[in-house]
């Protein structure tokens, strides 16, 4: 069966992107930039930075995209969120990325802030959704919008179809591609990809990967998002509770097949949740054949 795989595949030459969040303390902003340097040499495709609930982090993601554009030569993709803000709200800050030089952004409806399990609702006078949001920022400027897509359906969404009719209106307000919820059955994003693609949706779709060093803390994440956690996976990190080096083995492993997995069947883009940590990303892209780049000046020292 065709699986409609993404445009611009090239053989088995794999991109990849990561995701980080903005530091709240100066600590983790060192934490942050050092990851952000040990992986910039894998030349990444782009990377984006979170924006917290209700805009909590509006002006760290801001700063931090700043300096991503000044001291790096990396593509920064700024995510951008329609809880917190009024209209005219959000789209200052759409301008003021323009303005920065920004031209990729992550757009997405966001979750209530603060009350955990809180239904999400729609600011007074804000974005309703992220169809709604793609649309007023593809009407201020000529950004690539990425989106969100979910494998296992978004748990608001009362059934695949109307997840799919979700994805289907940003697309239509003009998304240019769209990254997963993490998953850790490639199956799942086969049969979602056949469900995307039945439906008229031909942007590319990259599936998204968070690496499990802490087993508790992301069967956590994937319980709050409706991720199914396989029972094979568990079982590899029993016993590992206070052993944080040999779950660092199991993780880089665990990722590394997941990702072989699916570039066997053709696919080429992956993007990762990085949780600001940069040496186990970095070693699952060099498990997958991928070599940092090492600058002209520091080949011609050596």
């Amino acid at each position: 069966m065709s699986r409609g795989f993404d445009k611009g595949q090239k053989g088995t030459d794999l991109r990849v992107s990561f995701e980080f969040f903005p530091p709240k303390t100066e600590k983790m902003e060192q934490t942050l930039w050092q990851a952000i340097r040990r992986l910039e040499p894998l030349s990444p495709d782009f990377i984006s930075v979170t924006y917290g609930a209700g805009g909590s982090t509006r002006a760290r993601t801001h700063a931090t995209v700043a300096r991503i554009l000044k001291e790096t030569a990396l593509t920064p993709a700024a995510h951008l969120t329609c809880v917190g803000a009024t209209r005219d709200e959000v789209d200052e800050v759409v301008r003021d990325y323009w303005k920065l030089g920004v031209r990729q952004i992550v757009a997405l409806r966001g979750d209530a802030p603060d009350d955990e399990g809180k239904a999400y609702s729609q600011h007074p006078g804000g974005y309703s959704n992220a169809a709604d949001l793609v649309f007023g920022i593809k009407r201020i400027a000529d950004f690539e919008v990425f989106v969100s897509a979910y494998p296992e359906k978004h748990p608001d969404s009362p059934d695949f179809a109307a997840d799919i009719d979700t994805l289907k209106a940003k697309v239509d307000a003009g998304a240019t591609r769209a990254i997963t919820q993490f998953f850790f059955d490639n199956d799942l994003y086969f049969r979602y990809l056949d469900r995307v693609r039945a439906a008229g949706i031909d942007i590319p779709i990259t599936p998204g990967f968070i690496p499990i060093l802490n087993f508790k803390q992301v069967a956590k994440f994937a319980a709050a998002c409706g991720t199914h956690m396989p029972s094979r996976i568990a079982n590899r990190y029993e016993g590992l509770d206070n052993d944080p080096e040999t779950r660092k083995y199991v993780a880089a492993t665990i990722a590394a097949e997941q990702v072989s997995g699916l570039a066997a069947q053709g696919v080429s883009d992956f993007h990762f949740y990085t949780l600001n940590r940069a040496d186990l990303i970095f070693a699952i892209c060099h498990l997958l054949g991928m070599r940092a780049q090492v600058p002209a000046e520091e080949k011609v020292a050596s």
